[in-house]
């Protein structure tokens, strides 16, 4: 199989999906490779670094989908791009499924073989597959200094000829992988750090990194979900975590939001209201603003003043470090691939539980169930 490397063209981003240093790990397993000219550039990784590999390189877009058997991409297709995906083919990429049903259809109705990689299952075996993994350990560190820019304010306590500087309070919400890396980034910047989650068996793992983990009286419902995700709650629920999370969020100088529901819009848990309680020149950092965000107020991918408070509503963390970040997507999505791998072919084992759980569609037919009930429901 030919195994393509397109330029991504989803708006800010600047990552790739294979670096150099992958190719190698591909055609060792019997694949060809060829990337579209310019695919690594946002990166920093030129095309003679990727011949010297053993890739050829494609002048543009149309003749490396043209020719592809197989492609490997970041993001999901956008503008012209599925419909230069050649009938027949297979793709492995983040898709965004559950935000993408048009697409998801459109797919299947071309005959691509499609992986999604968000639905890669949290199980030891898929640890180094993991891309939402890798890509919010990045967030949680980036959130951590756009967050210390933003504020008009040192980070650690300073003892000077001058008089003393306190630490700033940092209040983080959520201690999944983007979370507990914002603590470690905060604590390693000086700062006094407190964390709180729905899931209670996480506070070993926050108190471990040197923050203290809160906790909320509130009705009692199951925190975690499915693969280890936290599970929505329901709205008396967050209503009250509402509540008590206001006197925290007055008292922080930086608040970092992580929760996000898979498959659906971010729960809403900081309010105008809790805004105007906030301090004048604290900073909010929504990591949930992709999906309408767990602030209101927040805009995505910009930053905002409102009611004496800075929000940044960022979506691209990930793309602001594309040297490393497209380095763990290449370990990600090589490792993907190859565990499908003979002789430079794919074999679709669905007795193999991370092949099952990622498989969106295959010969014309959406094989992920969820989706399917997802689009179903939408034609009725």
């Amino acid at each position: 199989m030919l195994v393509g490397i397109p330029k991504e063209i989803y708006p800010g981003e600047n990552r790739v999906a294979v670096i150099p240093s992958g190719i190698e790990n591909l055609t060792g397993a019997g694949f060809d490779v060829v990337v579209q000219s310019g695919a690594g550039a946002a990166s920093h990784y030129d095309d003679d670094e990727y011949r010297n590999a053993g890739a050829s390189i494609a002048p543009d877009a149309k003749s490396l989908y043209d020719q592809a058997d197989l492609i490997l991409k970041v993001r999901q297709p956008v503008e012209d791009e599925p419909e230069l995906i050649k009938q027949g083919s297979s793709l492995i990429c983040m898709l965004d499924a559950w935000f993408n049903l048009e697409l998801v259809q459109a797919l299947a109705a071309r005959q691509v073989r499609v992986f999604a990689l968000e639905f890669i299952p949290r199980i030891t075996r898929a640890q180094s597959m993991d891309v939402l993994s890798s890509m919010a350990a990045i967030s949680g560190y980036r959130a951590v200094l756009a967050g210390a820019m933003s504020l008009p304010q040192y980070f650690p306590m300073l003892m000077t000829a001058a008089g003393t500087i306190h630490p700033a309070k940092v209040f983080i919400i959520g201690a999944g992988v983007a979370g507990l890396m914002a603590i470690s980034t905060a604590r390693r910047l000086g700062a006094v750090v407190e964390a709180y989650d729905t899931r209670v068996e996480v506070r070993e793992q926050v108190e471990s990194l040197g923050a203290k983990f809160v906790e909320f009286d509130l009705p009692q419902e199951e925190g975690t979900g499915s693969g280890g995700y936290a599970k929505q709650q329901s709205e008396e629920f967050y209503k009250a975590q509402r509540e008590q999370m206001s006197a925290k969020v007055s008292q922080s100088d930086l608040v970092i939001t992580t929760a996000a529901i898979p498959g659906k819009p971010s729960p809403r848990l900081i309010t105008a209201d809790m805004l105007h309680c906030m301090k004048k020149g604290s900073v909010l950092v929504d990591l949930a603003a992709e999906r309408g965000g767990n602030v209101e107020g927040t805009e995505k991918n910009k930053k905002v003043y409102k009611d004496g408070v800075t929000i940044i509503g960022y979506i691209d963390h990930p793309s602001r470090v594309p040297i490393h970040a497209s380095q763990l997507f290449t370990k990600n999505i090589t490792t993907f691939l190859l565990n499908m791998a003979k002789d430079g072919e794919l074999t679709v084992d669905m007795e193999d539980e991370i092949v099952a759980a990622t498989l969106v569609s295959d010969g014309g037919e959406i094989k992920h169930a969820g989706l399917k009930e997802a689009i179903d429901k939408g034609a009725n």
